[in-house]
């Protein structure tokens, strides 16, 4: 077997079917499908509706619910922190505000909590990792907002309702609807730089599931742009932020409330008693559990930590028993199994092809559909598969510049240019091979439209929210979801500390919570939330992963 740009000989085979039949797939388009089609493809190829990928939960408020076993396990785990191992009468910051996660919700949180009268001084963000480092950082696409005299939030609304297949929390669609052309305001004055057409307007592109363009984004950095212009303004303003010091637990006090955290220096390994009038949860997902063993998307960090603590303190979870498989990850090379490629290349008209070079799936179908025809025609023995065994099909990038014109992927996809040419394939030329990856965690804390939990103190927003997505997200909500709900949980818990009162702090919640578990007869060999991922022999390696 020999490379030939990139690619073994046997893969330039198939990459010949798809050339010679690229002229055809162009002039007949696939049709999207109808409702009956997409339950169909869904209940038959997507992980969440095969058997095996989810269990019932035996403990705490959910009890009864079905979540995926990933998730089952941290909350069916003995807490990792052991009371008496920390001592609550030794206050190391005493603040009005703790946000718990220095993604795109915490900083957003952070500078609307500064901006509603708190003073930076008694605001604190912990961070697990460096301030930043997070999904908020990775997101490529854009960001959608309903801002054409075409568009309105209303449709907006209704794409993200139907998306969710109709069990989102209406009040937190039309909340992240309709405060979208608000935070695009917002980014223009922070400086954030979206693509424009030549007279000056938003250049706005397709995204799947949805009526109109309405995806704003900066080439397919769009969430490391918002995040340097968020993130500049809160360390311009000084707002004092912790970094490798992830939160074990929440602390409690006498009264029910939320009354901070306990904090674990991963330098030091020291704990840091934390007290706060109001606590706000961005921890962020869980893609990095590798729920039903797929390659993963997140960052190093997002291991489910705020599920944990939220549950543990009493708060109820959402949507657990689905998880978003984005259709579009890298299958080859090993080194970037997993990475994402952007939805904004099929926007642009890159249609996924099988082995033989035949499209078989409408390239813009909601995530979920599209993410289980890939799996349909791998599994069915179409796919093309990799040296190390990992299958695919491909996404058939040349099509862009056929539609837009040279030079369009380099301008547009400047960050996939550079990703594939550190292994010598130009996707101007070749189609790249892509397999579905774990991408977001579609359910979690449930919140209402002021991002409270149902634990007085408890505030959550972004990707560690439950509610806002129902049981699928559409293409550029996650960007704008950290943004609007960022932004609420920020004000609305500044509001909620200038009437706090904080009684006597307890972490009497955990040795609760360890009686649960006995009384359910759980006997846990392991300990939640994990703080960071475990990686060792063959589950380092794609080619592990039960997906085919």
């Amino acid at each position: 077997m020999k490379l030939i740009d990139g690619y073994p000989d046997y893969m330039m085979e198939s990459i010949k079917l798809v050339e010679k039949k690229r002229e055809h797939n162009m002039k007949h388009p696939i049709k999207p499908m109808n409702m009956k089609e997409r339950e169909d493809m869904l209940g038959k190829y997507h992980p969440d509706y095969m058997q095996g990928t989810r269990r019932e939960l035996r403990v705490g408020v959910d009890k009864g619910q079905i979540f995926y076993n990933g998730i089952v396990d941290l909350l069916e785990s003995r807490p990792v922190l052991d009371p008496k191992d920390v001592d609550l009468s030794k206050i190391d910051y005493d603040v009005d505000l703790l946000i718990i996660g220095g993604g795109g919700a915490g900083t957003v949180a952070a500078l609307f909590a500064r901006e509603s009268g708190i003073p930076i001084e008694k605001i604190l963000i912990v961070t697990k990792l460096r301030h930043g480092d997070a999904n908020s950082m990775m997101a490529q696409g854009g960001i959608q907002a309903a801002d054409r005299p075409n568009d309105n939030p209303a449709l907006h609304y209704l794409d993200i309702y139907g998306g969710g297949h109709f069990t989102n929390k209406p009040e937190l669609a039309r909340a992240l609807a309709l405060d979208a052309p608000l935070i695009i305001n917002w980014h223009e004055q922070l400086g954030v730089m979206y693509d424009r057409l030549d007279d000056g307007e938003f250049q706005e592109l397709s995204g799947g599931g949805t009526c109109r363009n309405r995806m704003h984004s900066c080439k397919d950095y769009s969430g490391m742009e918002i995040m340097r212009n968020i993130r500049d303004n809160a360390r311009n303003l000084q707002i004092p932020v912790l970094e490798f010091c992830p939160i074990a637990e929440l602390i409690m006090d006498d009264k029910g409330q939320v009354a901070g955290a306990v904090a674990f220096n991963l330098e030091t390994y020291e704990y840091y008693v934390i007290r706060a009038k109001a606590t706000i949860l961005a921890t962020g997902g869980s893609g990095r559990l590798h729920l039903s063993n797929y390659p993963t998307t997140n960052h190093y960090g997002a291991t489910g930590d705020g599920l944990v603590m939220a549950y543990h303190v009493g708060a109820n979870l959402l949507d657990l028993d689905t998880i978003q498989i984005h259709p579009t990850g890298d299958a080859f090379p090993e080194p970037i199994v997993g990475i994402l490629s952007t939805e904004k290349i099929r926007g642009l008209g890159a249609i996924p092809l099988n082995a033989d070079g035949d499209p078989f799936v409408f390239p813009l179908e909601p995530r979920d559909v599209e993410s289980a025809s890939l799996i349909r025609e791998c599994k069915e023995g179409r796919g093309v598969v990799t040296p190390t065994g990992m299958p695919g099909v491909w996404l058939d990038t040349p099509m862009i510049e056929i539609i837009h014109g040279e030079g369009t992927i380099a301008t547009k996809l400047s960050g996939e240019v550079r990703k594939f040419k550190r292994f010598n394939i130009d996707i101007t030329k070749h189609p790249i091979l892509v397999y579905p990856t774990l991408h977001y965690q579609n359910g979690g804390v449930e919140i209402n439209e002021k991002c409270e939990t149902r634990i007085p103190g408890l505030f959550a927003a972004g990707e560690v929210s439950g509610g806002v997505h129902g049981k699928n997200r559409l293409m550029g909500n996650s960007l704008l979801d950290f943004n609007v709900f960022g932004r609420r949980a920020g004000i609305y818990a500044a509001k909620y500390v200038k009437k706090a009162k904080i009684g006597k702090l307890t972490l009497s919640h955990l040795n609760k919570y360890n009686k649960i578990l006995d009384n359910a007869g759980i006997k846990p060999k392991k300990t939640a939330p994990i703080i960071l991922p475990e990686y060792r022999g063959e589950m380092a390696i794609s080619r592990s992963l039960d997906i085919f």
